[in-house]
């Protein structure tokens, strides 16, 4: 990730602990860790639909490519760029997902489509083909978390699933991760990391707010980050920041789908 500094407006947020029983730090005992936001230049590109694969019964891998992506940037794990879908005469309809993968030398872009309901986008994955081309814009930026915490901690439902994979395969050896995810039993796959990891699959939001609940964080100075839906994921940080006593400078937290909202995407923040 070292090439991220070139891009413009670049903030770094310096993570050093107050005292805190949960993490043990001290303010005579700065984390070293800095989480970076960054901005990149931002474009609409048109992308060819290379090849298709079905990750799951309800993920389908389209893995698109073209030119256009020789100065694409995703430089963190929850990244979102909008595909922008055709919906009518001169309409076009956007939505938010998370680059799964970028390969820069071979020009190709992986994004996962979850297949559940009959909307515009699951359609549109349904029946993508090589050869289809699609509008892509983004990603605005990047909020970069290190991999050198002592742990991190990853939550969420199937939304959140292609940013939790991604993440795991960053983390390099000796890095610790517990994860807790809420994805249908036949959507559960293998995780690829070199991480010491802890996985807990959960069936509902009830398990998944209860596992959190029950969780007893590891010492040292670690990093949260949980993603679904807007209630779910705001209990979630309520639970590790207000039960727990979590550093609140030492999580995020998204919405990624909102119900009985369309297109719903909020970051949440620190509610004091």
């Amino acid at each position: 990730m070292g090439d991220i500094i070139n891009h413009q407006d670049m903030t770094v947020m310096n993570m050093q602990s107050s005292p805190d029983q949960t993490t043990g730090h001290t303010a005579e005992q700065p984390a070293p860790r800095q989480v970076q936001r960054v901005r990149h230049e931002l474009k609409r590109r048109d992308v060819q639909v290379l090849r298709v694969a079905n990750v799951s019964p309800h993920f389908r891998r389209v893995t698109f490519g073209g030119e256009a992506l020789s100065d694409f940037v995703s430089a963190s794990f929850d990244d979102h760029v909008k595909a922008f879908f055709p919906a009518g005469a001169d309409t076009v309809v956007g939505r938010d997902y998370t680059p799964r993968r970028f390969d820069n030398a071979a020009r190709e872009l992986d994004i996962e489509f979850a297949l559940h309901g009959d909307g515009l986008a699951a359609h549109w994955a349904q029946q993508a083909a090589s050869g289809q081309r699609l509008t892509i814009g983004g990603p605005r930026g990047s909020f970069v978390v290190p991999t050198d915490f002592d742990w991190h901690l990853l939550v969420g439902d199937d939304t959140a699933l292609p940013a939790v994979a991604r993440r795991l395969e960053e983390l390099p050896a000796g890095s610790r991760a517990i994860v807790l995810l809420q994805v249908d039993e036949a959507d559960r796959r293998t995780l690829e990391t070199r991480a010491e990891v802890s996985v807990q699959w959960l069936p509902d939001s009830a398990s998944l707010l209860a596992a959190a609940r029950a969780l007893a964080l590891p010492a040292g100075f670690g990093y949260a980050w949980c993603a679904g839906e807007a209630s779910v994921a705001a209990e979630l940080r309520r639970i590790i920041v207000g039960e727990k006593g979590h550093d609140a400078r030492a999580i995020r937290a998204a919405a990624y789908w909102k119900r009985g909202a369309t297109a719903h995407h909020e970051n949440l923040e620190d509610p004091r």
